[in-house]
Parts: C-alpha cells; structure tokens; sequence
C-alpha cells in the first residue's frame, strides 16, 4: 500500500473530518476543527495522508507561544481511520511532514526546538512518539478531558 502525505488544502477537508469523526469519537463538530486549524496558518501547519484516491490520515503541527526565534511546535492532533491504524500511517505522517514544518519554520526566520505532544496516559501512540520523534513523558495531568493526559517532549530536534 503506497501512502502518500501532502499539505492540506480546503478540499481535503471532508475527508480528514470523517477520519476524525471516526478516530475521536468523543469531540464534536469534526469539519469545522480541522477547518480552523487550516484556517490558522502560518501559526499552523496541516497534512493529509491519501491511501489511492482516500484520505486515511492528518496530522496538525502547531508553534506554541508565539513566533520566536527558537520554535517549540506541538504535535496537535494525528489519527488515522482505525481500519488503517498499526500500518505505519502515524510514522509516514510524522516523518514525511516534519522536515516541511521545520523548512517552513526556517523561512519565518526560526529553528526548531522542542516538539510537545499531548496525550490520554493509556494511548498506545506514546510508543510512536517515543520511537519516531524521541519524546519523553515529562508530566501528566489528572482527569484533563476525558482521562489523564502526559505531557512528551522531543527536546533539541535535529531536521
């Protein structure tokens, strides 16, 4: 299966919405998020993965606390559809997209830093943080949203 990874753009939106209405089947109003976040640029930076002619995948990348010279860029949100979850669809996400955010980052005058990523304490992604970006549990916080939440960070990345 060939994956490939892109920028998002306006008509990519209702096919990443149904994968988030399927992958976070707790949050509400799937279209209008992830328009917001396209609608958020340069602050942030979104991708889809394509299966053939499907979308089966995004990944928002965002820059924390302002535009500085040295960025610290969170890892929003990835999912990918849950019949295409264990694939290696999260990795090609992360890694197809990283070396973009930071080429983007360069053209705004910074370099990346940290990477943040937010996530429940029982999700088995910190195993794909961990091992494709190098990032680190370095605090959890009871009860946030819907259960504990650990706060990873991937410090000193190199692009």
């Amino acid at each position: 299966m060939h994956i490939s990874v892109r920028e998002m753009a306006q008509a990519d939106l209702e096919g990443a919405a149904e994968v988030h209405r399927l992958a976070f089947t707790r949050q509400q109003h799937s279209f209008k998020w992830l328009e917001s976040n396209l609608n958020a640029a340069p602050k942030t930076f979104c991708y889809v993965a394509y299966a053939d002619a499907s979308c089966v995948g995004y990944i928002i990348w965002s820059q924390k606390a302002g535009f500085r010279p040295s960025a610290v860029v969170e890892l929003e949100q990835i999912a990918v559809l849950p019949s295409m979850q264990g694939k290696g669809i999260g990795a090609v996400l992360i890694t197809g997209t990283l070396s973009d955010v930071a080429h983007k980052l360069r053209d705004q005058g910074a370099d990346l830093k940290h990477i943040l990523v937010t996530t429940r304490a029982d999700n088995h992604a910190q195993r794909l943080y961990r091992s494709v970006l190098g990032a680190n549990v370095e605090a959890t916080l009871s009860n946030l949203y819907s259960a504990d939440e650990v706060i990873m960070i991937a410090r000193n990345v190199k692009t």
